[in-house]
């Protein structure tokens, strides 16, 4: 995601999604349905992608395909900044991630155009994100889409050196680069000797909360969210009883990121659960909304795994996300087999999306930075194998 300095994204307003914000002629959600179709598939063709779904909005000034398909949306990137801060856990530098275009539009019709069931050639807001994720991850899976991989790097500043593979000639699709490997060691777990260490599970923006009932009140605003709901059981089952209480930990994975994630605990696989689901965006203001369900209503899989150190149980739930073509495990599906922290787990298809990892109560103690920060409430930018918390008995001797 481009990012500004803080002092910049000052300089004006930053944007709470509303509809009147957006120009008289695209508050139809019809228009807007149509705008996103239409970059999808341009983005088939066109090999910058700053010139289809990944405009930043903070440069649509810039890009006439956007002026023509959504007339006057730069009046809007004029009076605002449209994205969010996040704290950059390594400097402590607060900094604003100018937000795409596609979840922006993609909010635009989740809030507003879930009035009109029938809004485009009878279909639904869900159906419409369904077949724009389904389609785009057919677009990045063909071998002529290597020719974006360039524009992606370049857009979003992602640098070569720490890649498996660094020759961007050698991936076979955009996809292949999407979920695109490290060099061995380009992540080191951090404190790996502690033995009640937790570690992060992705390069993303991380919020924690020690308690269901804090992640509910400053950041998760859906009105279904539920230990139960998330994980797709009774609210009597055994599962939701296990977590009733749980620390909560979420990672919100960007376009531009290491779309791999990985094991945040040293323990063991256990089954996998696929839950069915929507394509709504991850984007924290539609995660702030109240009354909108995106974790409870997304496509997402279930891992249930054993922590070595507690013996006790700990979800580690991969969600998708508009535009998201699938969440796929490698060691993930290996039940039964011991994992370290930092293993690999699994990896997202193109898109933005999010892990969400719950702790029984009394198992983490989060590291404090994170806990404040969370409480503001604002992201902290980390990558793999950063330090999350420790084991509350590891805490307490100490």
């Amino acid at each position: 995601m481009s990012h500004i300095s803080a002092a910049v994204a000052e300089a004006k307003p930053i944007e709470t999604v509303h509809p009147g914000n957006l120009p008289d002629s695209t508050q139809d959600p019809g228009v807007v349905a149509g705008a996103l179709e239409k970059m999808v598939e341009h983005s088939a063709d066109h090999e910058d992608v700053k010139n289809t779904i990944h405009a930043p909005m903070h440069l649509l000034h810039n890009i006439p395909l956007v002026h023509k398909l959504v007339p006057g949306l730069e009046q809007l990137a004029n009076e605002y900044h449209v994205g969010n801060f996040v704290i950059v856990r390594s400097t402590g530098e607060r900094i604003f991630e100018s937000m795409p275009i596609y979840p922006r539009l993609g909010m635009h019709l989740l809030f507003y155009g879930g009035t009109q069931v029938k809004m485009l050639h009878n279909r639904s807001v869900e159906t419409i994100l369904k077949d724009l994720s389904v389609r785009q991850g057919k677009i990045y899976d063909s071998p002529e889409s290597v020719k974006s991989i360039p524009s992606f790097i370049q857009t979003y500043s992602i640098g070569t050196d720490e890649l498996e593979e660094p020759d961007i000639m050698k991936y076979k699709c955009f996809n292949d680069f999407f979920y695109r490997k490290l060099k061995p060691g380009s992540r080191p777990v951090k404190n790996a000797e502690d033995p009640s260490g937790f570690c992060s599970a992705a390069d993303c923006r991380l919020t924690v909360f020690p308690t269901v009932d804090l992640a509910k009140e400053l950041w998760i605003k859906g009105s279904n969210f539920t230990i139960a709901t998330l994980l797709g059981v009774e609210p009597d089952s055994e599962h939701a009883r296990t977590f009733e209480g749980a620390s909560v930990a979420v990672f919100r994975l960007a376009p531009q990121d290491y779309h791999r994630f990985h094991s945040p605990i040293d323990g063991v696989i256990g089954d996998v659960t696929e839950i069915g689901g929507e394509y709504y965006t991850v984007n924290p203001q539609a995660v702030n909304e109240p009354g909108f369900d995106v974790f409870t209503a997304n496509k997402r899989a279930v891992l249930y795994m054993t922590h070595t150190q507690s013996n006790r149980p700990v979800a580690f739930v991969a969600i998708g996300a508009m535009l998201v073509g699938s969440i796929r495990w490698t060691a993930g599906a290996q039940k039964g087999a011991s994992v370290r922290r930092g293993d690999e787990l699994g990896y997202f298809a193109y898109g933005g999306s999010t892990v969400v990892v719950l702790f029984p109560k009394g198992v983490i103690q989060f590291d404090e930075d994170l806990v404040r920060n969370s409480a503001v409430p604002i992201e902290t930018l980390v990558k793999v194998g950063d330090t999350l918390g420790r084991g509350i008995d590891a805490c307490d001797a100490h």
